[in-house]
This record gives C-alpha cells, structure tokens and sequence, in this order.
C-alpha cells in the first residue's frame, strides 16, 4: 500500500502514481484450458481404414517411423523369405527414397522390421498372420511364408497411399503401434477375368494381379475361350489360338498367350500366392473352336468367326470320339501349364444339347480333367450331372447349387445380382450390361454368402469370387472402372469375418482407399454412395 503524507502536493501524488503504473509488470497472461481432445495422427487413422478389415486390432502407444538405415530381416534363411523381403523393400522404395537392406536373419535390434516363419501359431493356417508394431520396430509373423504376403499388404495399407508412388516423396513414413491378428473366413476369394470376348495382353493381367494382391485375394480365374475368341496356345489344335483366336467382340483383332506367356502368368500370379484357374467352356460357348476345326461339328462343317454378344448357340458334337480326345488334349496341355488344382470346364449357357446329352458330357469331361490331376470346377449348371465330391459348383444365378452340396460338392459363391463386375452401377453407366440388375457398390457389399441360397451354407462354401465378362469392355481404362471399387467389398467378404461388417462403417474406409487408387494409376468409379 502506497502511504502519502498530507503535506505532499496532489500533483506529485499523481506523478508517482503513474510512474507506479508506467513501471509496473505487464499483468500474467494465464494459459488457456488444455484442448482435452487427443492429437490423432494420420498412421492412426489408417489403423482404422485396412480392407479387407482384419480379424482383430489391438492399437497401442506411439509410433514406428522408416529410417534410410532400416533393415529388413527374414528368416528362415531361404529363397522364398529373401524373395518376401526384397517384395516388401521394392514396394516401400520408390516413395520414401531409401534404399532398404534385405538381410537373412541377424540379431534383432531396434529400428528395423522382421518377416518371419519361425515360431508362428500353426492356427494362423496357411494365410494368417501376427503384425506387431511397435516404436522400436516390427514384426510380421506367419506360420506360412502366404501369410508374410498377406500381412505385407495390411503393412502397405498402414503407410500413407503416397507410398505407392513410384517417385520419392516428402516427409515422415511412419506405422502406427499396433498389434493385427488375422486370418481370412474363406479359402477362395478369387476374381474372373474374361479375356475370350475381348483379349488383354500379359502387362494387363499381371496389373490385375498385382491389385488382387494388394486386397489378400488369392485366387484369378482366367476366361479363356468362348464363341468370340479362343486364348491360349495348345500345340496338339494350333489352329484354336491361330485362327479362334483371331477376333473378339465388334471384330477387332483379338490375340492369344502363346504357353510361354502362359506360364510367365501363372509363375507371376504364383509369386504373389494367387492361383491361376484356366478355363475352357463346354460344351457351349465353343464357337471359336467349332470355327478352327471342322471335326469338332456334327455336320463336319466349320463354323464362322463370331464377334457378337448373344449366347447359347453354340456345342460341341458331344456324340463324337474326336470331342472327347480333343477334350483330353486341351486338358492335358492346360494342367502340365498350370501347378494349381483346379480345372474349370465352364458347362454354362447349353441351349442345343438335351438334359441326358449335357450330363452324360459334364461327366465325361469330369474324369478327363481328374485323370489328369486336378479337380473339375463349373458352372452352376454342372450340378444337374453326376458329380464327384471333389468337384466344385460356381453359383451364379440360381438354386441349383444346392443338388451339388446334396453331392458333396463345395460352391464358389458369385451371385451375378452382386458380385459381376461387368452389370451397371446405374442407367447412366456408359459401360455394362443389366440383366442382372443395377449393381451399385453398396450391392456388391451388402450380403453373406453363407446366408443367400437355402441348402448352402457356409460349411459348403469354398469361397467367393467377382466375375468381369468384357462383352463391353475392351480398355484397361474400362476395366478399372467396372472392378474398381466394387472388388474390394467382395475381398472383405471373403477375408473379414461376418460380424464385423457393416455398409456405414464400409463406406467410410473404403473413401479413404480412393488415394491409393489413384496413386497406383487406377481409374476407379468415384461412386455417389462412397463420400470419397
């Protein structure tokens, strides 16, 4: 308290008390309250976005960030981890600008990323896997080396979509601290690519197979011929791919894989552990076939080239002993070409052949393709024949795949009102077909297989798969647009388990995978349900 005496005069008063005020501390400025919402970082918002959505997701403290010196390690020592490991180096190269080092075993240290077999849970299966991440590094862990691969592709998912870029690019590379354990709810998650009505060449498919892997599908199921075209080489019938397979769909060009190319398919798909699944569709859909070789007709004639779209006028002599060793023939050549167990035989679409003559047929055809070692799979047709156990029904717009459980057979789910990727999203859509209806990407979301048909349930179930028919589709533009995005809800109905899905949670994850899309040059559907 400042005290004046009575005998100051009242000006000097007021002169010290404004030095006072001139000379005083400026007031405190108090904090503000503490904004109480958490900083959330853009590698913990991904946790939340993975597709297919793991099967459980434990987050954790903090973060792991890519240095240019860490160094990623496989073991066991082997060429299949080394190949794991340079895989996952090459796909996080180019964008950070680091040139990773891949290195067979090694004391672990911190900083660094380990892919490894040693140790795993064998319930994680074939395809399962353990991703921890923490801080001081990672872990993916996978009692199969297909399950390091799986877990890859959630690791990719958890950096940001720049990451596919091909050039290097700005800032931070971090993954959240987070613990994944997954494993997928079907054996057969697969997609269909009709190669036959127009023809895509070797670069196109291995695109296709890369983005198939890049969603834990494992399967890709090749249409190779029909009425338009025929596209693979067979040395025993020359004239098949030479002369069938010389037009497509509107009369262009067409084209066809010679083996070798064949081969360098499978062997690419094989990399990624995808299995290739030939097909050849008979008795119907054979057209380019009856047009090679005139013996393959019950009149002895040849058939013309065909580059329209109607379906279901076309057969093999099935009366005939040449059909058969022509059958045999085919069969032979595709399996030696092709590791994976199944033979597809197509069977769909048979206007001209009575019940007795198509059955009698399936089943002729049936045990050519198991004397040669591989399991038969066709259309859901085939189930009006006799059926082995070990032969598989793709259900596409019936109920008859239920005869086939009755058989023991499994079904390969692909309801065409869901899963075919070549009917419209709207009227508007310029590309597609509507006999099946309009197939938004809510449609191809919105269901479960082991709840659509009666008589089949889910321990009948092989898997699903998503077929494209190219009637309309002649680009790789095109084809983006007609598969993407509606492919990665049929992988997460393949790979997630049923209760943890719904479409209001979907939509939003699937919005935040337009980015990658296009960082990987896919020109994909900007759907009006998705707020991309």
């Amino acid at each position: 308290m400042l005290l004046i005496s009575r005998r100051v005069p009242v000006a000097l008063v007021l002169a010290i008390l404004l030095l006072v005020a001139c000379t005083a501390p400026p007031p405190v400025a108090l904090p503000s309250p503490p904004d109480e919402r958490p900083v959330v970082r853009d590698s913990e918002v991904r946790m939340n976005q993975l597709i297919p959505k793991p099967a459980a997701v434990t987050p954790r403290a903090g973060v792991f960030t890519f240095q240019p010196v860490t160094t990623i390690h496989v073991e066991p020592h082997g060429e299949e981890m080394l190949w794991l490991g340079q895989y996952l180096a090459e796909r996080l190269g180019p964008a950070t600008g680091y040139q990773f080092v891949v290195q067979p075993g090694g004391a672990m240290s911190a900083g660094n990323v380990w892919l490894t077999t040693s140790g795993a849970d064998p319930a994680l299966g074939e395809e399962g896997y353990e991703l921890i991440v923490t801080p001081d590094g990672v872990m993916l862990r996978a009692h199969r080396p297909a399950g390091v691969f799986r877990g890859i592709q959630t690791l990719r998912q958890l950096l940001p979509p720049a990451i596919e870029l091909q050039q290097a690019q700005p800032g931070a590379w971090e993954l959240p601290a987070v613990e994944i354990r997954d494993v997928p709810r079907f054996a057969w998650r697969g997609a269909m690519l009709d190669v036959a009505r127009h023809f895509f060449g070797v670069a196109d498919v291995k695109r296709f197979i890369d983005l198939l892997a890049l969603y834990k599908m494992n399967v890709l199921h090749l249409h190779l011929s029909d009425d338009q075209g025929w596209r693979i080489e067979i040395q025993s019938w020359p004239n098949l791919a030479l002369y069938g397979g010389s037009t497509q769909v509107g009369g262009g060009a067409g084209g066809y894989y010679t083996q070798a190319e064949y081969a360098d398919i499978v062997a690419y798909a094989a990399r990624r552990y995808i299995i290739v699944v030939p097909e050849i569709d008979m008795p119907g859909h054979t057209n380019a076939a009856l047009a090679s070789y005139a013996e393959l007709n019950c009149d002895g004639v040849a058939r013309t080239l065909y580059s329209g779209v109607e379906v279901g006028f076309s057969a093999l002599c099935v009366e005939s002993d040449t059909v058969y060793q022509f059958v045999d023939d085919v069969v032979r050549e595709l399996a030696a070409l092709t590791p994976g167990p199944y033979m597809h035989i197509g069977g769909d679409e048979v206007q001209t052949l009575d019940a007795a003559a198509y059955a009698g047929f399936i089943e002729r055809a049936q045990a050519i393709v198991q004397a040669h070692g591989k399991r038969m799979i066709g259309w859901e047709e085939v189930a009006h024949a006799t059926l082995s156990p070990t032969s598989v029904v793709q259900s596409w717009r019936s109920t008859v795949a239920a005869e086939a459980v009755r058989q023991g057979a499994k079904v390969i789910m692909s309801p065409a009102s869901r899963t075919y990727l070549d009917m419209k999203y709207d009227p508007n859509t310029p590309l597609g077909l509507s006999w099946a209806g309009l197939v938004e990407v809510q449609d191809a979301y919105a269901w479960d297989p082991a709840t659509l048909l009666e008589g089949v349930g889910e321990q009948d179930i092989l898997g699903v798969e998503a077929p494209l028919w190219t009637e309309t589709i002649a680009t790789r533009e095109q084809m983006d647009s007609m598969v993407f995005p509606r492919l990665l809800g049929i992988a997460e109905i393949g790979w997630s388990p049923a209760h943890g899905r719904s479409w209001e949670e979907y939509r939003l994850r699937l919005a935040a995978h337009g980015p990658r899309l296009a960082a990987l040059g896919v020109a994909f559907y900007r759907s009006p349900q998705v707020p991309w």
